[in-house]
């Protein structure tokens, strides 16, 4: 689809949607996103221009079909998928990719540490990808010297980026927001750093006694991302990996240089999004929303849950969720899913299921707690279709329609019962909306009550 967009703009210096908004152009892909929010192409320009949202596109994923990320858009959901050294292959992650876009989400990460060829693997998901696809490229620059940490050069990590960048990754988890600095800030923690790339970054600084270079190297990756439209999502490294380490100083710190970056990085109209958080208390995510807002001058807020609680192994689907709505709530551009596996393993397919529909749950719920115009529309469809015991109206309306007429279907499958006025939970003869009251009842009785108030004061 974009073939004939981006065409025009090879060759140029500078071809990020931001450089074009602040010029005052309207690009093909901001009509796209126009359309596809219901919002006016003059409000995404403008907050393209700002830095409150995004449209991570680079010129070289064509198929692509453009998509926003900002406060003033709907709240999205990532997913993540990528093989491990330990398992999964090419085919199988792009099954995951075809999964995760089948069942809502509105952008990819792929975190392949191992497991194949991941050039072929990250070529292949992009290719079959109409949504976004987000990499980690510091996995790849310690596979590239056979998983020597202190063997890394800052050269080792820009060849890489630009690699990302060419093959058509929209954009790219950098962390460039530790530093030497704020390394002894962890003393106190229970969970140190739970950032790959964090871990990875911290590692190199304490091995060599300087500064991280992806922070002494950033805009040498500006260059590379103006080139090919490629978005920051600038990592938190040192995010809480559990509720005790939540708003903690290090976290903080990062977040203040992360600020610094997002701003640096406007300056050559280079897009960038934040990441954060973790694990935080219910009582700690509006704090840390607006504390984001505040430190990056609005960039787009993307969290990972944050989990709640840490005590659900095997449900931090559900853990995570609840913050997520909440974070929503409070002004979160993108959720990053957590599935059922998360500090267990590596997601199969089912838990990609479950995950991406515990977080378009939470991401549709924030919309509604945040009055978006129309958000509520389908929630009141699915209410008339469930009143009026259209179940295949129901099914249709659902997140997951094919787990909707599932359970349904477990103890009444036959499709007599796709028109009957009841299901297994109440049966023929006690589901209340069965009770049908019309205007002309309501009409007698209202006159009756009327009548009764008078008599009787």
């Amino acid at each position: 689809m974009r073939t004939e967009w981006v065409a025009k703009r090879r060759g140029q210096s500078n071809v990020s949607q931001m450089h074009y908004a602040r010029q005052g152009v309207i690009t093909e892909e901001m009509h796209y996103v126009a359309q596809r929010e219901n919002l006016p192409a003059d409000l995404i320009r403008d907050e393209v221009a700002r830095g409150r949202m995004i449209i991570p596109a680079n010129i070289n994923h064509t198929n692509l079909e453009p998509m926003a990320i900002g406060i003033a858009s709907k709240c999205k959901v990532n997913a993540n998928i990528g093989a491990s050294p330990n398992s999964s292959n090419l085919q199988e992650e792009v099954d995951k990719l075809n999964l995760a876009v089948k069942y809502g989400a509105d952008t990819v990460m792929d975190l392949s540490t191992g497991g194949g060829n991941l050039d072929e693997i990250r070529t292949a998901i992009i290719k079959a990808s109409p949504v976004p696809i987000g990499t980690v490229p510091v996995y790849q620059a310690l596979e590239s010297v056979h998983g020597t940490i202190e063997n890394l050069t800052a050269d080792d990590f820009l060849h890489i980026i630009e690699k990302h960048a060419q093959q058509g990754v929209d954009y790219q988890t950098i962390h460039a927001g530790i530093l030497i600095e704020h390394l002894p800030l962890v003393r106190s923690r229970i969970t140190g750093i739970v950032s790959r790339g964090g871990g990875i970054l911290a590692r190199w600084m304490l091995h060599h006694h300087k500064q991280n270079p992806l922070y002494t190297h950033f805009q040498d990756i500006i260059e590379i991302f103006k080139r090919y439209d490629v978005s920051f999502s600038l990592g938190d490294s040192l995010r809480p990996g559990c509720t005790h380490d939540a708003s903690d100083e290090a976290q903080l710190a990062e977040l203040k240089t992360l600020g610094q970056l997002t701003r640096k990085a406007w300056e050559d109209d280079v897009q960038v999004m934040v990441e954060g958080p973790g694990h935080v208390p219910m009582d700690q995510i509006e704090f840390n929303v607006r504390k984001q807002m505040e430190e990056c001058s609005e960039a787009p807020f993307y969290v990972l849950g944050p989990l709640v609680t840490d005590i659900a192994p095997g449900y931090d689907h559900i853990t995570s969720a609840i913050g997520a709505a909440m974070a929503g709530w409070y002004g979160t551009a993108m959720l990053c899913y957590v599935t059922p596996k998360e500090h267990l393993g590596l997601p199969n397919a089912e838990d990609v299921r479950n995950g991406l529909i515990a977080y378009k749950i939470a991401a549709h719920a924030a919309d509604i707690a945040r009055h978006r115009p129309g958000a509520r529309d389908r929630d009141d469809e699915l209410s008339k279709a469930r009143y009026n015991f259209d179940w295949n109206r129901q099914f249709e309306l659902s997140l997951d329609p094919e787990r909707a007429k599932e359970y349904h279907d477990e103890t009444l499958p036959a499709d007599i019962y796709k028109t009957a006025e009841f299901c297994s939970m109440c049966g023929p003869k006690f589901c209340p909306m069965q009770t049908k009251v019309d205007a002309d009842a309501l009409t007698e009785l209202e006159k009756f009550l009327a009548k009764e108030a008078v008599t009787h004061g």
